[in-house]
């Protein structure tokens, strides 16, 4: 999945996104992208299918950077796609169709009572646990809100928050849910529990197999790039070898046929 591969697969895209529904569209097709391109992450970003700039280009605080800003959060409020900083911890959208894969893979198909049983297992950390159980007992809430709410309000709070938060976004426990004016300054995000956000995606998770939902990521991106191999989908996904070649020969013997849950 080398950098011109994925450039080429972006330029292939029909036309230039210009409103959230086109967003979507684009989404929905590769089943997960970057907001922005991210170096040694193989995956399409949101931004250059916005701007049709080569990926290499750059960042620029122009008005496609604006757009993209906003529908990050406002497409998990529309519960049109998710929301979260995943991949190598940075800014990711999962289509609704993938998100149940996801969440199997990453075993998240939770309830928003099962932050004991997380913490009890050592899959979270104190702080963690304490945001996800103020989600769970307020419902969404803005950043400042949140760090308020969670008594994580120092400088020293606010470093803690930023781990227990990217920790949460990274095992797809929480998502971006909307945002809020909190001050003069950028609006904050909203985060909400993902399951609460998109129950029928979590449920559709708790009805999938590891195996089969391994084979539906893999045969997204292998849809996507044909040339990827189970190495680098091993890369991807930090899947053990022999999962990720499990999930390459069943995404082939199904001839790339995935089962988009979330939509059905």
């Amino acid at each position: 999945m080398s950098p011109a591969l994925t450039r080429e697969r972006e330029v292939r895209w029909p036309r230039r996104i210009a409103t959230p529904a086109e967003a979507v569209k684009y989404i929905d097709a590769t089943g997960c992208c970057m907001l922005f391109p991210v170096t040694h992450v193989p995956l399409p970003s949101l931004y250059a299918a916005v701007t049709r700039r080569d990926p290499r280009a750059g960042v620029y605080y122009d008005r496609y950077f604006e757009m993209v800003w906003r529908w990050k959060d406002e497409l998990p409020r529309r519960r049109r796609a998710f929301y979260a900083k995943y991949f190598r911890g940075r800014g990711t959208f999962i289509s609704l169709g993938q998100l149940p894969s996801f969440l199997a893979v990453r075993e998240a198909a939770v309830a928003p009572g099962d932050s004991e049983r997380f913490y009890a297992e050592g899959r979270i950390s104190p702080d963690a646990r304490v945001i996800w159980e103020t989600l769970a007992r307020e419902g969404p809430l803005a950043t400042l809100e949140l760090r308020h709410a969670c008594q994580m309000e120092t400088t020293a709070g606010n470093v803690r928050y930023k781990r227990a938060m990217l920790d949460l976004q990274r095992s797809l426990i929480i998502s971006h849910f909307g945002s809020e004016q909190e001050t003069g300054a950028w609006a904050s995000a909203r985060f909400e529990l993902t399951c609460r956000a998109f129950p029928k995606q979590t449920a559709a998770a708790q009805s999938l197999a590891l195996p089969e939902a391994r084979a539906n990521l893999a045969a997204k991106v292998l849809a996507w790039r044909p040339g990827a191999t189970a190495a680098q989908l091993a890369r991807l996904f930090a899947w053990p070898k022999e999962q990720a070649v499990a999930a390459y020969d069943l995404a082939h013997t199904r001839g790339l046929k995935l089962k988009d849950a979330g939509r059905s």
